[in-house]
């Protein structure tokens, strides 16, 4: 099976790492079968066959990544996010106006196999999850919101989203009504990161505006 080679838009680049786009609708990494392997890893590689995932992001969501170039960069920038010396925050349309202009949410996930690929909040059995949200802009029928995960649970900030009861636009998995109606994509962008260079110990910023 030929694999399609469409590099993604590269933000920035040097001999220990790169900072990539990542569009809406492309896997991270390959998935199980045939008809998963097509990626943000693969596409890479056909390019520059030393690129190494270092985190990943929903096949529906969009925004920014970091990949690094070598094995010690990989194991350095590895560390920074299980450390959590990462900084990152996402924006995201949700449905409905929430009664608060910011908040914290903070209920352990987990994944349900009776409904996969789903997570739910589960008090007994998830994992710690927690996830700060503000408003940026707050419009007639949806609302416009960063969100700061400080933990990086799968589906986090869906299932969090979900459970303050203003489900993300767009959401397949988790919306439905019109929080489905309102958009043809998850308004799901990760839009900024930051972290420490592995080779020259400077802190950066990379930003990535919304497309939505």
């Amino acid at each position: 099976m030929k694999l399609n080679q469409t590099l993604p838009r590269i933000i920035f680049e040097d001999a220990t790492l790169f900072l990539v786009a990542k569009p809406e609708g492309l896997l991270s990494v390959p998935g199980r079968g045939d008809d998963k392997q097509d990626c943000l890893a693969s596409r890479l590689h056909a390019h520059y066959p030393d690129a190494r995932i270092v985190h990943r992001l929903d096949h529906d969501t969009s925004g920014i990544m970091v990949l690094a170039r070598n094995a010690e960069a990989h194991r350095e920038l590895s560390r920074q996010f299980h450390d959590r010396e990462v900084n990152k925050y996402y924006v995201a349309l949700v449905y409905g106006q929430p009664a608060e202009d910011s908040g914290a949410i903070d209920l352990p996930l987990r994944y349900d196999p009776d409904t996969k690929p789903r997570h739910v909040v589960d008090p007994v059995e998830g994992q710690s999850a927690l996830t700060h949200w503000q408003v940026l802009e707050r419009l007639p029928d949806h609302t416009r919101m960063q969100l700061i995960p400080h933990t990086g649970r799968t589906h986090q900030l869906r299932v969090h989203m979900l459970a303050l009861g203003h489900p993300i636009l767009g959401d397949t998995l988790y919306a439905e009504g019109g929080a489905l109606g309102l958009s043809n994509r998850l308004c799901l962008h990760a839009e900024q990161l930051s972290f420490t260079h592995p080779a020259s110990g400077l802190r950066m910023q990379f930003s990535l505006p919304a497309p939505f």
